[in-house]
């Protein structure tokens, strides 16, 4: 099977330009450069949705804002791995910290112009307005995430490459620590102003010191023949002509719909159970679970197949998404959010180093766009579909006598009860596909091809 595979699809620069004598030294200011941008585009997401579901207590419309970030992700995420593709890297980077910083100045002059009354009003034109604007910034700051994970393959030795994928799991987690902590803790004691202040001095930071990092790059290649439209169209015919790689993309896709569900309720469960600021600190110290997977992963990698071993550790966060709500206990929802962040690094880094390995460098950008935009197309979907369902059925139906009654021996008692149902559902369905995964076609064959000791990827033209 693999020599028919390199036969037909052989290309000659999949493992991209041999890393640079001092690349692990400019790839760690880049990762720490992005983990901040990360922690100021959270910092400020997070605590909008605080403030508004505190203001509010509405679960849709925090349903509605986290599923309109991932839609804008999946609408423009082609474009962004075409951007980072057809140009060097560092002003990639650059482009985007700039375009975040205004975003959020205007975010912060609206916040002072418009009286808060009316952009808390959640049927007004004020509210999407603010929080559009606000949204675009975050989004913008998503084109490095696809820029860092070219540059692992730029920068780092192809032997590396998932230890380096651990690093920036591990910089994600300290990004979560700080946001979860300090965004529950600005919203309680600072409010929306100074956050939005926070943030916006941040941001300009980041892009200052993004000028003083040297990342050496050729001019990227120009292929011929490409148009716009086909230039775009390159991340899913590579993707095609990959076997297994398709398939492992919907995989994660698929597990991105359960993913929308905890987006869309983590934060009502967290704060119907304890305060704002509670609920910052016990997801920040939750979150250092995501720190000790990305160190792991750093350290002893992921195994021959990482394949294999991101599907293992699905069905594990299944498991743990069916319990960790099964009673409503916080330190049963702390230790269950620790342990299920200690799992995300190595399944993102398992992505990621497949990709890294058996694609060309030169569309990797376009099949990390392609394949963030798969991905984040899913969890709108759920976070549409589960916030007016458990806004008004389920969390009313477990809230009543009759719910109480006929699941309270399953889930006990407790406001947040209907919460507590749907990620149990959700976490079984998450086990049952990982598992059945393991049994196809596509999952041996991609990591046959990944297994081989170098192998070519293929690009129909």
């Amino acid at each position: 099977m693999n020599e028919e595979y390199v036969e037909k699809t052989a290309a000659p620069d999949t493992q991209g330009p041999a890393a640079p004598a001092h690349g692990q030294r400019s790839f760690l200011h880049i990762l720490i450069n992005t983990a901040v941008a990360n922690f100021t585009t959270s910092f400020l997401w997070f605590a909008l949705t605080f403030w508004v579901y505190l203001e509010t207590e509405n679960v849709m419309a925090t349903g509605i804002i986290g599923g309109a970030f991932m839609l804008l992700i999946a609408v423009f995420s082609m474009v962004f791995g075409t951007i980072v593709d057809n140009h060097r890297k560092k002003p990639v980077f650059v482009f985007s910290a700039m375009i975040t910083a205004i975003a959020f100045s205007l975010a912060g002059l609206i916040y002072l112009w418009l009286p808060t009354e009316d952009i808390l009003d959640v049927g007004g034109w004020q509210f999407w307005l603010f929080c559009l604007v606000i949204l675009f910034g975050s989004i913008v700051e998503q084109m490095r995430g696809i820029a860092l994970s070219t540059t692992v393959t730029l920068l780092i030795p192809v032997e590396r490459h998932a230890n380096a994928n651990g690093l920036v799991g591990t910089v994600q987690g300290i990004a979560f620590i700080i946001t979860s902590v300090f965004s529950g803790l600005a919203i309680g004691w600072l409010g929306m102003g100074w956050t939005l202040a926070i943030s916006i001095v941040m941001v300009v930071l980041t892009m200052l010191h993004l000028l003083q990092i040297s990342i050496p790059e050729d001019e990227p290649v120009k292929e011929e023949g490409r148009t716009k439209t086909s230039d775009l169209r390159l991340g899913f015919s590579t993707v095609m002509a990959i076997p297994g790689l398709f398939a492992l993309i919907i995989f994660s896709m698929f597990n991105n719909f359960i993913g929308g569900t905890y987006m869309a309720l983590m934060d009502p469960y967290g704060l119907t159970i304890m305060s704002v600021q509670a609920w910052g600190l016990t997801f920040g110290l939750a979150s250092t679970g995501f720190i000790i997977g990305g160190l792991a992963i750093a350290k002893f990698g992921l195994g021959s197949n990482p394949i294999r071993t991101m599907l293992w550790l699905v069905a594990a966060m299944g498991l743990l998404g069916a319990i960790f709500t099964i009673r409503e206990w916080t330190w049963l929802y702390i230790v269950g959010i620790w342990l299920y962040m200690m799992l995300i690094p190595a399944v993102e880094a398992s992505e990621q180093t497949v990709i890294q390995k058996v694609v060309p460098f030169r569309r990797q950008g376009r099949v990390f766009g392609f394949a963030q935009m798969m991905e984040a197309s899913a969890a709108p979907i759920t976070a549409f579909l589960i916030a007016p369902i458990a806004q008004y059925w389920v969390i009313p139906y477990m809230r009543s006598e009759q719910g109480g009654e006929q699941l309270g021996w399953l889930l006990g008692a407790g406001q947040a009860r209907g919460i507590a149902l749907i990620f149990l559902v959700g976490g079984l369905i998450m086990i049952v596909v990982a598992l059945l995964s393991m049994g196809t076609k596509q999952y041996r064959k991609l990591s046959a091809i990944f297994q081989t000791e170098n192998p070519t990827t293929a690009m129909e033209q």
